[in-house]
């Protein structure tokens, strides 16, 4: 663990994202945002002229098209930059003007959705059926699905004005939690020594078998938060209070309609993932028995939860040897999917390591134009990088291949999508490095953290999706979300999913305020089904042939062509059915079993 964390210009550029994929320079930037105002003005050239014949809507379509891609080019620079460096102001400048001009775009452009709409349905279903509307027909398609839920021209302008504003809270959360109290946590001591304590190594201390370690680093950590706790929650119910308001402004019942209605996912599926992880909690709570017993302590802590069952196995790996492992685990997707992203691993698509007003964790993000570009706070001693890295990679690869077979208009996937095709690698790897084990102690280690692992996949994406349905449904309900409420709701979850051997701190349940994904709403879940998912195709693709393998790759190739349960039904799996939660389940079950049998030889 380094005791200092480098400023950004001090990071070689070899460890650095290669941005030159999506512009060559900050000036090459600067002349394309310049150019989205005239391809704005081109568009606006078709209003209250979208029905009056075909070829004006595919004109019109055509033009959307271009000042779309420019505008999605121009801010996917911009927020990578700012991602990596918060503290720089040039980022964060280029960063927020390309935000303003996304916002004045979106607010110029609101009339094309009601107009397409305001088109006789009959009519415009033959007309996107012709040849030259086949880069449109899938986008005309899912815009006819919001129908009932799109306002007036002015009511669209009023929302679109709204969304800058409407950052507000998780930008004012991000800047916060990275900057201004990242760099205030203090110090922790390990081995006599006084490391830095940020929000990235916080996670490392955390893993320490040094328990004095531990308890240092998170009482130091959660009061901190505690200082600022009235803040955040503010700035929480505030995010809440914008889904509510975005919910009721559009005539949805709820805001979990709202966050499902586009992909049609049905509300079915959340609720039976919550009730099936529910009957499923004895398991979890007989991990939380087993860890006690393996690691000896009287009373398990919040603060013993991370830190690896075996103490014993050396987990140190380099960047360059995690990428060589992700291409011999994958290997069954292919040659062409290995040497493609670990080429793109070494060359350009990762920034490895953390620097200071870096974003902590980690995430890919992809555009039409460019490389799918990866963010990791990559540490070579903790073998749990090597998985993120392949998460991460899953999730690039799968922008790749959507990019490479979809038009502009309907390359981009769902969220919901997204995390099979990461969470796949995932378990591919952790298959390759359990089956190439050389002892039954990196056997043991393994299976302690792959339970870890799909513990916090499947479990506690679970409770963090609860967490936000129940807040959202306060509001919702009229009850105003204070830092006292949000403690308590967030503490009986806390109490319930970890059950009776676990010990908390007075403040534990802040943990509910320090979540970057509540900023945007009902996501997590998708890492609970994703998983569920996830592993239900690893078994099909590992043990089937080279046609589950190309039901896979079809899946990976759809893009946003199809909505998202019926793309994971041509992968082979049906995500309104609760089998594969439960198979998920069942695979937790079966590991603690196993580890349950391994430490009691």
């Amino acid at each position: 663990m380094a005791k200092t964390i480098p400023s950004r210009k001090d990071v070689p550029e070899s460890d650095k994202w290669n941005l030159s994929s999506i512009y060559k320079s900050d000036d090459e930037w600067e002349s394309s945002l310049k150019e989205i105002p005239i391809l704005t003005k081109k568009v606006l050239e078709y209003k209250s002229k979208l029905g009056s014949s075909a070829q004006m809507l595919l004109e019109a379509l055509k033009a959307l098209e271009k000042a779309n891609l420019k505008m999605e080019t121009v801010y996917h620079y911009a927020s990578l930059q700012h991602e990596a460096d918060e503290d720089d102001s040039n980022a964060t400048d280029r960063e927020g003007r390309a935000m303003m001009a996304y916002t004045q775009m979106e607010t110029e452009l609101s009339f094309i959705d009601p107009e397409i709409q305001s088109i006789d349905e009959t009519k415009l279903m033959e007309w996107i059926e012709q040849p030259q509307f086949k880069d449109y027909k899938v986008y005309i398609k899912k815009l006819l699905h919001f129908k009932q839920f799109i306002l007036s021209e002015k009511e669209e302008r009023i929302l679109s004005l709204a969304m800058q504003p409407a950052q507000t809270a998780q930008t004012a959360f991000s800047v916060l939690t990275n900057v201004d109290m990242n760099k205030t946590f203090g110090t922790v001591k390990v081995d006599g020594e006084e490391r830095q304590l940020t929000e990235t190594t916080w996670t490392l201390f955390l893993h320490s078998q040094d328990r004095k370690v531990r308890e240092e680093a998170y009482k130091k950590f959660y009061g901190k938060y505690e200082e600022h706790q009235n803040t955040i929650a503010a700035l929480y119910a505030g995010s809440v209070n914008q889904d509510v308001f975005t919910m009721r402004s559009r005539g949805y019942k709820s805001s979990l309609e709202h966050a499902l209605y586009g992909n049609k996912v049905p509300q079915s599926v959340y609720h039976n993932l919550i009730e099936c992880v529910h009957k499923n909690l004895p398991t979890l709570h007989t991990y939380y028995s087993l860890r006690k017993k393996i690691m000896g302590v009287s009373e398990l802590r919040h603060y013993d939860v991370y830190v690896p069952l075996v103490k014993t196995v050396e987990t140190k790996t380099s960047y360059e040897e995690s990428v060589e492992i992700c291409r011999a685990a994958l290997a069954p997707l292919g040659k062409e999917y290995t040497d493609r992203l670990c080429d793109g691993l070494l060359n350009g698509w990762a920034d490895r390591y953390e620097n200071v007003g870096k974003r902590s964790g980690a995430f890919s993000s992809g555009a039409y134009i460019g490389d799918p570009y990866i963010l990791l706070n990559y540490n070579e001693s903790n073998i749990r990088d090597v998985f993120t890295m392949a998460h991460e990679g899953g999730h690039s690869m799968h922008s790749w291949y959507s990019v490479h077979n979809n038009p502009f208009m309907s390359y981009d996937y769902t969220i919901f999508e997204a995390e099979v095709a990461s969470t796949f690698n995932e378990e591919l790897v952790f298959e390759y490095l359990f089956k190439t084990a050389k002892s039954d102690e990196m056997k043991k280690y393994l299976l302690a953290m792959r339970a870890d692992d799909i513990l916090a996949t499947l479990y506690r994406q679970t409770m963090f999706a609860e967490f936000e349905l129940k807040t959202h449904e306060l509001v919702e309900k009229g009850t105003p979300l204070t830092a006292e409420l949000l403690r308590k709701t967030y503490r009986e979850l806390l109490e319930l999913y970890f059950g009776s051997e676990m010990h908390f701190e007075s403040n534990s349940d802040l943990e509910g305020l320090r979540i970057p994904h509540f900023y945007n709403a009902f996501y997590v879940y998708k890492y609970a089904t994703g998983i569920s998912a996830a592993l239900a195709l690893a078994k099909r693709v590992t043990t089937g042939g080279e046609n589950e393998r190309n039901d896979y790759f079809n899946f990976l190739k759809s893009g946003g062509s199809r909505y998202p349960i019926e793309s994971l039904k041509v992968a082979g799996v049906d995500m309104e059915s609760t089998e594969p939660v439960q198979a998920a389940c069942d695979e937790f079950k079966t590991i603690v079993d196993e580890l349950n049998r391994f430490f009691n030889r």
